[in-house]
């Protein structure tokens, strides 16, 4: 039951939802106050035959705009012992014979799909995923190229334009065995198909130290204040002339960071969880480390804190 206004109680009642007949009822006065309401809920009737299939879904996906028949085509399902069997066989080997031209794309969505899943996107970046795979497709066949290279780099793509990019050993990792080397030269590859397109540059996104750091700092299971401390200081280091890759710097200042905490974390750990080599970690706090009074904020640590931090 919910609250609603009635009239003739002159205040705010309980209402009493009728789904047989769609009226909404004022359960002290008994006035209807809505009559043949639609409901717009799921509607979980099953209607299985006495094949013991339970599944009380009877609706298909949405439409697809990317494929040529919205995704909404009628696929013959395969015999499962009820009666009807030559029949529904017969209508499948004829279904599997003819020609569909969307059976690639669909294959192809179906592995976005899952990369995504495994590394925990939105939908928004599988979609523009799917988008960016359906324009170069439709501009230029991609048969004789390494294809798992070609959806990871869509993906990494789609990543960066938005706004919640992965490193590329990130997205090689969901690749079914696509090397960074294979992923680089495909999103390459792409980029110039698209350019040539739209007739411009293509806009990927800016990638900010910021963008990793707290999925890095979850990996290693840091402290909100840690977390904290090291977002300041990661703002604050892009006003650095430091020219390091915005990894390098989000894997340097956390070192950082944890090396003036209790919980120190060990190199090789903070190299496993952010995908960056030992040695450019050094290298890169070793830039850093001049400036480390000024992007380690003074609430969390103090001048002769600072000054117990290793030499590069």
């Amino acid at each position: 039951m919910a609250d609603s206004f009635c009239p003739d109680c002159k205040r705010p009642t309980e209402v009493v939802f009728d789904h047989s007949a769609g009226d909404t009822v004022c359960s002290e006065c008994g006035l209807v106050l809505e009559a043949h309401s639609i409901d717009e809920t799921s509607e979980w009737r099953t209607f299985a035959n006495e094949s013991g299939d339970n599944d009380p879904v009877r609706v298909g996906g949405p439409s697809n705009p990317l494929l040529a028949d919205g995704g909404l085509s009628t696929v013959i399902s395969k015999p499962n012992g009820s009666s009807g069997d030559f029949l529904t066989s017969s209508l499948g080997r004829w279904q599997n014979r003819g020609a569909n031209p969307d059976r690639s794309l669909i294959q192809a969505f179906k592995t976005i799909a899952t990369m995504s899943d495994r590394l925990g996107l939105v939908a928004t970046i599988k979609d523009r995923a799917n988008e960016i795979y359906k324009k170069v497709e439709d501009q230029k066949p991609l048969r004789g190229r390494n294809q798992d290279a070609i959806l990871a780099a869509c993906l990494y793509i789609a990543c960066r334009q938005e706004d919640k990019p992965r490193t590329v050993k990130e997205i090689c990792s969901v690749a079914n065995g696509a090397t960074k080397k294979e992923i680089g030269r495909a999103k390459e590859y792409i980029v110039k198909q698209l350019e040539m397109e739209m007739g411009q540059s293509m806009e990927m996104g800016t990638i900010h130290a910021g963008d990793f750091l707290r999925r890095f700092c979850s990996h290693l299971g840091m402290s909100n204040q840690a977390v904290k401390a090291a977002q300041e200081a990661v703002q604050k280091s892009e006003e650095l002339d430091v020219r390091r890759s915005p990894i390098s710097i989000a894997a340097a200042v956390i070192y950082i960071v944890t090396q003036l905490s209790d919980d120190k974390k060990l190199l090789k750990d903070i190299s496993l969880a952010t995908g960056v080599a030992e040695g450019t970690i050094r290298n890169s706090y070793k830039d850093l480390h001049p400036h480390a009074s000024k992007i380690v904020p003074s609430w969390y640590a103090k001048e002769e804190d600072l000054r117990t931090l290793c030499s590069p």
